[in-house]
């Protein structure tokens, strides 16, 4: 009998509706929830709730950090220029979304 090493992985589906804790947040962004509480400071995420161990976090926030920590890895940017960065980004998926409404073609 051959062994083998395994790797399990285990996750959850989160919904819109879903909620992470800080430590749950940062744990799926391979990062620390310091890093969390320095996005909250310069106002790239808006948890609910007052107390930073009561902070709870919507997907919509866990893809705002992935993309916060693939600009900072992808272009050694720090957490002002990549939070920059991802304002830029998200205003040009806004103008993109109001051409295509207005029937103006982008290719």
């Amino acid at each position: 009998m051959m062994n083998r090493e395994q790797n399990i992985l285990s996750g959850s589906v989160i919904g819109d509706e879903g909620v992470l804790s800080i430590e749950d947040l940062a744990r799926a962004c391979s990062s620390e929830p310091q890093w969390i509480v320095e996005l909250v400071a310069i106002g790239v995420l808006e948890p609910q709730g007052t107390e930073t161990s009561h902070w709870r976090f919507h997907a919509t926030d866990l893809t705002c950090a992935r993309r916060v920590a693939r600009l900072q890895r992808d272009f050694d940017a720090s957490l002002d220029a990549a939070a920059v960065m991802l304002d830029l980004l998200n205003q040009i998926e806004q103008l993109r979304t109001r051409l295509k409404r207005a029937g103006v073609d982008l290719e």
